[in-house]
């Protein structure tokens, strides 16, 4: 009962750093970030919806790329951020659960969705002429589906057990969020079974993605070298590339964290991987996006000018009117 009644109380996040000589200028280097992050991701997902050019399946996917990261930050830098200034870095029982479940669905959603957006670029430079059949709206729709629910489910699953261990031990959690590593490490139980079927589940969910993401761009090096136009090379490779870079830093730190053997862990290396993907990445994101894509530049530029045109000519009415 004493276990029980333990674990509906509070926990205390320890934060990035344990003991900063100095919060405030980590408050204002976090801030930023997030700041960038959120307004980044949100421009995005507008530019997409407000511009006809982007009505693709490919910006359709990106849009929800956006969507996901934009929650995905919001889940645990603002908490990060009021226990830099705060004196009370508690979180509740249930603050905890909640964060758990959005994070894993959150991430386990990303995996899904970075290696459907391979299969969108595959069908798009292999067989273009089939494209708009095989990337219609029914399927696009069935795609985001199907990585928002193949997320939940992981969170669905894992959540509910890991909150379920007696914790009767420090309330300390020695990380910035509740990430379910550091919280085990307070069960007053062994929970060494349950941390291997839970790494094995995140094994599989990385290798679904990964299987796709290397057939697809496999096939499309194949095609790419096949082509006779540079101009059509370069387009192939413009095209892709900002979805590698994208790639490549996300499941580098997913492959830190839930591939590699605990003897490479510790609470500070599991920190600044936390802090990569889930503060980093999803102002990363967008970026890479939008510099490195004509389409989204174009767009963005296009907005900025219908602005700057309503202002000049709101200004000149003013000015008539007086």
């Amino acid at each position: 009962m004493g276990a029980i009644f333990w674990n509906s109380t509070d926990f205390i996040l320890l934060g990035l750093i344990t003991h900063p000589l100095f919060p405030g200028l980590i408050f204002a280097v976090v801030f930023s970030i997030f700041v960038v992050a959120v307004t980044a991701n949100v421009v995005m997902i507008l530019l997409i919806h407000v511009d006809s050019r982007l009505h693709t399946p490919m910006y359709f996917l990106l849009s929800q790329l956006s969507i996901m990261d934009t929650i995905y930050i919001c889940i645990t830098v603002p908490k990060m951020l009021q226990d830099l200034l705060s004196k009370e870095k508690t979180i509740s029982f249930f603050g905890c659960a909640i964060q758990i479940f959005l994070y894993l669905t959150l991430i386990g959603g990303e995996f899904f969705l970075l290696g459907l957006m391979a299969y969108d670029r595959y069908v798009a430079v292999c067989n273009p002429l089939r494209y708009p059949l095989l990337m219609n709206r029914r399927i696009c729709l069935f795609m985001v589906v199907g990585s928002w629910v193949g997320g939940s489910l992981d969170g669905f699953m894992l959540t509910p057990v890991t909150m379920s261990f007696p914790y009767c031990g420090s309330r300390e959690i020695n990380h910035f969020f509740c990430e379910i590593p550091a919280v085990l490490k307070l069960s007053c139980i062994d929970t060494s079974l349950y941390e291997t079927l839970m790494y094995s589940c995140c094994v599989v969910m990385l290798l679904i993605p990964i299987s796709i993401i290397s057939v697809s761009y496999t096939r499309i090096l194949i095609t790419v070298h096949q082509m006779n136009s540079a101009e059509g090379r370069h387009k192939a490779f413009t095209t892709c590339s900002s979805h590698i870079m994208v790639v490549s830093i996300f499941y580098g730190a997913a492959f830190y964290t839930n591939v590699l053997p605990h003897s490479y862990h510790t609470p500070e290396k599991d920190k600044v991987v936390s802090a990569f993907y889930t503060i980093l990445t999803p102002m990363l994101n967008p970026l890479i996006y939008s510099l490195r894509n004509k389409d989204v530049a174009a767009a963005l530029w296009k907005v900025l000018g219908r602005c700057t045109f309503s202002q000049r000519i709101r200004a000149g009415d003013v000015s008539r009117k007086y």
